[in-house]
Formats: structure tokens, C-alpha cells, sequence
């Protein structure tokens, strides 16, 4: 059988490196997850098998030599692979024809040509033809695989295409790297278990999670470098308001402080370029091809972001359009060149496959954990020991929190509980994901609805998050204690990289104790020690000081309005909604002054 010809040899002489991937000196067997799970899936012979596994740990490589196995000892016939983009299908098919099994990346219809084992195709191209690959499967024992299984999610017709297409299919074998969905539809060929809560939630048949792959070395250990600042920006309404990143604000101010911050005009973008070039200097002399993504929210910024690369470091800078009709071969040619830069748009997810990518720029306003996720899995892929990654972003409540969760593990929960009053973070995440992948000229209708001007920006190094744990005080661009940071060797074991920030942040204390007070023109305190308040935070003092109002109501017999205004004239700030959570604070003190004098 011409299915078995090519893939007999080749599952006697895989090698995890296979696209490049394998760790260190395991060329000639399996990393133990990846054997761990073929055995299981040997053992139980199951009809259809969920593996989650963090970004870089190898899907691929295990996905390709199951299916080696599969073929070798005549459980399917063919091999069907589904993945979420067409530059992906591409990558599959490369990957497997690198152990023999021949994918055809460019079926469309009609029969299969003798010398492939199967074909690659994307969830878009099977949601438009279910019934096509219906056929295919029914004709020929077939094992499907479905890479980043939560895509046959992203819209009921992909789902209920996958249903069609694939039901009668011999073996299914579901990927995904990331959390799963936020919305509760189920997911084609997922099975759910309820717990004792009630709530049913996807049961994965293998796990093999950040932490795992960090311990094992299979993945880099990400340090985050966050930068805040002064921004000031134009309202619709034309009111001028100036505000510091990483201060407490409400969801709105965030967004658009994020948003001036973000605007390639200021001077945020070029200060955290430079640092982020100054950081891929340091990690080069270590890893000599290590590549910079910036992740860009749209065209427009990309090609600024772009440009600004050229003025910094006098090298162009690869660009990436998700429309544009290159895309995919400028991704392949900066994977195999030694170029420094690359800035893409959308194309973050799982579409991004460099393993030299080791320093990352997060310039997008997505705040969703799936779409985090995902950008930082460009970043992980780790080739040899010691090798770390370093991804810069803006001091934003939620970035922050996803950077110190990322070893958590989440499954698609499809029954959510709804408490009162309380807001489910990942309740946008699909929407934001939407978003992202969308053509940046399409008219959504919410461009007039947030329209601002952004006048003015800064950059101040924030902190260093790693492992859950936050270092360093807050320093100007260029200056010395940044350096201290930025210089950190791009070549150290997880517990190495704890110990010297450790060490760089308790040599800056001691030299900002060393300073005279007037030279202290920043926030002289240790990042533990500077939290920044999220929107829930925010939700909750405005509570508590609409609580504080209502019961001065009662007793002063004035008017809600009446009160409010008389506490902004005495304490400054703007209307509630937009006030700081310093001002909420000042206010809440003084309706409370104002209560104790009238008992």
C-alpha cells in the first residue's frame, strides 16, 4: 500500500527536530511528553483524543509521528489535517513530508494524486466544502487532525462543517496550545465532563502546560519588561486630559492613555523600540540569530512602527500584512535569515512560527488572555538550554495580570456562573479576537465612538515581571538603572534569571538611597510595592463612594448631584466615572468627614 511505503522507514528514524524544534540532545527520541502521550493514546486506542499543549512544546512533532504510527501499522489509510490558516497548512505539510508523509497543501477537489498520504486544509476551507471532505473520509480509513481545535468554534457554520465533514472520520486527533474559548459554544469532537460545581468543562485526554515545559526545558522562561509614563490625549468632547500609565483609572482612561501610548507620533513607541533593540543586542551576543516582533494593532501603525525601526537602528524592518498576498513568504524568509526585526499585523496567533523570535513588542490595545496567550507563544519556542525571551509592553492592569498567570491552565467551561456584579474577563475575548483578524479598512462603527487625539507621550521603565514575581523601580529611558535590565544576559537557567534580578534590583535601591532627595524625580519604590489597581479595583471604589453619597443623602437631605459637585470643588478631579482611584479615595474621606461632623 503506497500509504506505508514512505512512513514505514520513517517512523523507525524520527527526530523531534523536525521542523527544528527538538531540545537539546534529545535528536533521537521523543521529549518525554510527547512520548507520554503516544503511549497513552496506544494503550487506549481512543476514537477521538484532545492533547493541550503550551505554545513551542511540540504539537507538531507529536501530532506527525502519531500519525506515522498510524499508517505504518494500517489503523487509517490517510491523513486529513486541519489547521486555522493557510500559512499553517503550508507549515504542515513541509513538517510531514520531513518524515515521509506527503500532504497536499493546495487540494481544492477531485481525486488525491497517488504520491500524497492526505492533504492540508484550513477550517475556512472546510466550513465552504464540508461535504467534499465527508467523502474523502468515508471512502478511506482517515485520521483527521485538528490543529488549534477551538477554531471550529469561531463560528457556527465552521463548527457544524466539522460535525459534517469529519463524523465518519476512523480517528480524530484535536491540538490546541492556548486557553480555550470564552463563549460557551461547544467544540466539535471535545468531550465535557461535568464537576461538582454543575459547570461542564472540556476534559483534555493530555496536558502538558507552561510550567511543565519550563521545568523540562522544552520552552524559554518569558521576562516581561514593562513601561509606563505621561500621556495626554483630546476627548471627542475636546477636553485635554493627561494622565500616568499603570495609574489608577477607570476602563475608559485606560484605554485611550493605552491607546496614546501606542501612537507611533509620541515618544512612548521610539523609547521602547530603543530598549527593545538595546535588549536584542545584549541577548545576541548569546544567541547570534535571535529575531524582535512587534505586534501591531493595525497597517497604519505597523508601517510606522516600521520606519521608526529604520531611523533607530539603521537596518530595515520585515513587515507582515495578514491581507497582504507575501505575507507568508516574508514570515519563511525572516525565519531563515539573520535580519533583526519584524512587525506584523494580526498574523500573532498561531499564524507566526520563528523560532528565533526572542524579544517581542506587545503594541496592540487586545486585552483578552486567549489572544495574550498567543502572542507570547511566538516567544517561547526554545531551540537550546538557557535560552530566555524578553517581551516588552505597556503598564496595563490586565497585561500585567496575564504576564504574572502564565502558567496557569484554563478549559472551555460551557456553563458559566453569573454572579451579580461581577464581570467575567474573558467575556470579550472573543469579540477582541474578532477584531484582531478583521481587515483593518473595514468600517466597524465603533471608530467614531472612541474617537480621541493623541497629543502627547512618555516613557518610564515600570518594572521586570518574571515567574509570577515583580523587580525594579521605576528609571528614565538610557538611564542606568534600565541598562541594569535591559543588560541581563540573554543566556541563563530560569533559577538564574530570579537570582540576578533579585540582585539588580536591590543594588538600585541601595543606589536611589544613596541619592539626595531633589534628585528623586521619580517614584523611588520597589515594583511589589507599586500595584496597579484594575478596572474591578476601580469598580469597587466607585461603589464604595456612591455608598458613602447615598447614606450622606439621607442624613444631609441634599441631592446625589448636589453632593457630588460640592466633593469635586473641594477635592479637584473630574466627574466619578473618569476620577483616579486617588481621588475616589480623597473623596471617600471626606463624605466621611463630612458625616462624622453632622452626628
Amino acid at each position: 500500500m503506497t500509504t506505508t511505503a514512505g512512513t514505514s522507514s520513517a517512523s523507525h528514524h524520527l527526530s523531534p527536530a523536525f521542523p527544528g524544534r527538538a531540545p537539546w540532545g534529545t535528536a533521537s527520541k521523543l521529549r518525554a511528553w510527547q512520548q507520554g502521550a503516544m503511549e497513552k493514546y496506544i494503550q487506549e486506542q481512543p476514537r477521538d483524543f484532545l492533547a493541550v499543549a503550551t505554545p513551542g512544546a511540540g504539537k507538531t512533532t507529536f501530532a506527525l509521528t502519531l500519525a506515522s504510527w498510524m499508517l505504518h501499522h494500517h489503523v487509517v489509510q490517510q491523513v486529513t489535517v486541519v489547521a486555522p490558516t493557510e500559512h499553517l497548512k503550508k507549515q504542515w505539510a513541509e513538517a510531514a513530508a520531513r518524515i515521509g508523509i506527503k500532504l497536499d497543501p493546495e487540494y481544492s477537489a477531485g481525486p488525491l494524486g497517488r504520491e500524497y498520504h492526505g492533504v492540508a486544509v484550513t477550517y475556512a476551507g472546510v466550513g465552504v466544502r464540508p461535504m467534499l471532505h465527508r467523502n474523502r473520509v468515508e471512502q478511506r480509513k482517515t485520521l483527521v487532525i485538528l490543529d488549534e481545535i477551538h477554531h471550529a468554534g469561531d463560528s457556527k457554520s465552521w463548527g457544524e462543517a466539522c460535525l459534517e465533514a469529519f463524523e465518519p472520520a476512523t480517528r480524530r486527533l484535536a491540538l490546541t496550545g492556548t486557553p480555550f474559548r470564552s463563549d460557551t459554544n461547544p467544540i466539535p469532537f471535545v468531550t465535557y465532563e461535568e464537576g461538582n460545581d454543575g459547570i461542564r468543562r472540556s476534559a483534555a485526554d493530555y496536558t502538558y502546560g507552561y510550567g511543565n515545559a519550563l521545568a523540562d526545558n522544552v520552552v524559554r522562561p518569558v521576562i516581561f519588561l514593562s513601561y509606563s509614563g505621561n500621556m495626554r490625549w483630546r476627548t471627542k468632547a475636546g477636553d485635554e486630559i493627561a494622565a500616568r500609565l499603570g495609574e489608577p483609572m477607570t476602563k475608559d482612561a485606560i484605554s485611550q492613555a493605552w491607546r496614546t501610548a501606542l501612537d507611533p507620533r509620541g515618544e512612548w513607541m521610539p523609547a521602547v523600540l530603543r530598549a527593545a533593540d538595546q535588549r536584542l543586542t545584549e541577548v545576541r551576543k548569546a544567541i547570534p540569530d535571535a529575531g524582535a516582533l512587534v505586534i501591531a494593532a493595525d497597517q497604519d501603525s505597523a508601517r510606522a512602527y516600521a520606519k521608526l525601526i529604520r531611523e533607530i537602528t539603521g537596518s530595515k524592518a520585515t513587515l507582515v500584512l495578514s491581507d497582504d498576498a507575501g505575507a507568508s513568504k516574508n514570515i519563511d524568509d525572516f525565519s531563515g535569515n539573520n535580519d533583526r526585526w519584524m512587525v506584523a499585523v494580526r498574523m500573532v496567533s498561531e499564524g507566526v512560527d520563528v523560532p528565533r523570535l526572542a524579544v517581542g513588542v506587545y503594541a496592540t490595545t487586545i486585552s483578552t488572555p486567549l489572544f495574550f496567550a498567543q502572542a507570547v507563544g511566538r516567544f517561547v519556542r526554545s531551540r537550546r538550554r538557557g535560552e530566555t525571551a524578553s517581551v516588552f509592553l505597556p503598564t496595563v492592569p490586565d497585561l500585567l495580570s496575564f504576564a504574572n498567570e502564565m502558567e496557569r491552565e484554563r478549559d472551555h467551561v460551557l456553563d458559566k456562573p453569573k454572579r451579580q456584579g461581577e464581570e467575567d474577563p474573558y467575556a470579550e475575548s472573543e469579540k477582541e479576537m474578532d477584531e484582531a483578524n478583521r481587515e483593518q479598512d473595514e468600517d466597524t462603527g465603533e471608530q467614531e465612538q472612541f474617537s480621541f487625539e493623541a497629543l502627547e507621550s512618555e516613557a518610564v521603565f515600570d518594572r521586570v515581571m518574571y515567574n509570577g514575581a515583580e523587580f525594579g523601580m521605576q528609571a528614565h529611558p538610557g538611564s542606568e538603572e534600565e541598562q541594569d535590565y535591559l543588560g541581563i544576559p540573554g543566556l541563563l537557567e530560569p533559577d538564574q534569571v530570579q537570582l540576578l534580578l533579585q540582585k539588580r534590583q536591590a543594588r538600585q535601591i541601595a543606589h536611589s538611597r544613596k541619592k539626595p532627595d531633589e534628585e528623586a524625580d521619580l517614584l523611588e519604590m520597589p515594583a511589589e510595592r507599586r500595584p496597579v489597581v484594575s478596572h474591578k479595583e476601580m469598580m469597587e471604589l466607585r461603589r464604595q463612594l456612591n455608598t458613602m453619597v447615598g447614606a450622606y443623602v439621607h442624613q444631609s437631605g441634599k441631592p446625589h448631584g448636589v453632593i457630588h459637585t460640592e466633593l469635586r470643588r473641594v477635592c479637584g478631579g473630574p466627574p466619578a466615572a473618569e476620577a483616579t482611584a486617588g481621588q475616589l479615595r480623597q473623596r471617600i474621606t471626606k463624605v466621611q468627614e463630612w458625616a462624622t461632623r453632622m452626628k
